[in-house]
């Protein structure tokens, strides 16, 4: 969905624990193995995989690809989780984040990060790991990657997870004809150099950002940033690199009439000011009360017709609403429900 704020599309952070949910919880999990995958030498660029398999477990192979801005670690309480109905459990950093490799644009503002870039590196890592066939799920902005991917290696695909996906990033939202409010006092939090003096004042930073704050999230946080001889943080993805990224993905428009293969669309909805602006500082005065009603009642209303967009062009019967939840860790919060909607599928 084009033409809304950032606030309303936070990228993705993840990262490390144990799983919140009482789905999912079996007998003890080995921990994921680092790996990494040469996916290109012009340039040369590795991804960082983490790889879970549990001895004795049937079904397919799952491939978790975070949002914007997110790295494997997003997965790391999810992915575990998974593993009690899937044969192995991969998530991969995409080139540019994590400790994935990060070549810098140069002949064009989005060279390297092209949709086509990203889905070539999704083959080269499952030609690397030799599998064949597999479920791919994504988060976020990783939709255009999903589909894409489906639409050019149809064979590799068994199943596709849209997880609170945008239906096309070049159609604006549906306002209703209504102006989103520009209240100053709704804009996300912009970070400054007082909050990277450490890692622990960068948590802190992030934490603002977040309905909850899970161990994913600070684990992914962990990966994105480079400690500095002084103890101070910084973003080890250059800031060239996240307008490439960006832009390219939001001038990407899917063609799913390309996708042949079982779909599932998740939905993560917010009801309140804590889902959608979790650093609002409370109380609020009256006008800014007002317009933080105002935002979230126009952007849910955007969002129930940008997910009905992405059923009808999928053609799927498979959509799940989790209402009352944060785009940024609905992975984390409602992981119980988010298990429960993969595991109903049959994949073919």
């Amino acid at each position: 969905m084009a033409a809304l704020p950032p606030a309303l599309a936070l990228a993705a952070c993840g990262g490390g624990g144990n799983s919140p949910s009482g789905i999912g919880v079996g007998p003890p999990v080995a921990s994921a193995a680092e790996r990494r995958v040469k996916v290109s030498t012009g340039p040369d660029v590795s991804l960082q995989v983490r790889d879970w398999q549990k001895p004795g477990t049937a079904g397919p192979v799952i491939v978790l690809l975070a949002g914007l801005g997110g790295n494997a670690r997003y997965f790391d309480s999810l992915a575990p989780a998974l593993t009690n109905d899937f044969s192995r459990v991969v998530a991969i950093s995409r080139r540019g984040y994590g400790l994935s490799g990060k070549p810098l644009p140069v002949k064009s503002a989005t060279q390297h990060y092209e949709v086509d870039d990203l889905t070539a590196d999704l083959k080269a890592v499952l030609d690397d790991l030799g599998l064949q066939r597999v479920v791919l799920a994504g988060h976020s902005i990783a939709g255009n990657e999903l589909t894409r991917f489906a639409g050019r290696f149809p064979e590799r695909v068994q199943g596709l997870v849209y997880l609170d996906t945008s239906f096309d990033y070049t159609v604006d939202g549906d306002t209703g004809g209504e102006e989103l409010p520009t209240n100053k006092a709704l804009a996300e939090p912009v970070v400054t150099p007082a909050d990277n003096q450490s890692m622990q004042t960068a948590i802190a930073f992030q934490r603002r950002k977040f309905k909850g704050w899970w161990p994913p999230l600070e684990a992914n946080l962990r990966d994105a940033l480079d400690v500095q001889s002084d103890g101070s943080v910084r973003p080890n993805t250059p800031e060239s690199l996240e307008t490439a990224m960006d832009t390219a993905a939001h001038k990407f428009s899917p063609d799913y009439t390309q996708v042949r293969t079982p779909s599932l669309v998740i939905t993560a909805l917010f009801a309140d000011n804590r889902d959608l602006m979790p650093w609002l500082e409370m109380p609020l005065d009256a006008k800014t009360g007002k317009d933080a009603a105002d935002f979230l009642r126009i952007y849910r209303r955007a969002r129930i017709t940008d997910a009905n967009r992405l059923v009808a062009a999928l053609k799927t019967p498979h959509h799940v609403t989790l209402d009352n939840c944060s785009h940024g860790d609905f992975l984390m919060e409602r992981e119980a429900d988010v298990l429960r909607a993969i595991r109903f599928m049959t994949w073919a």
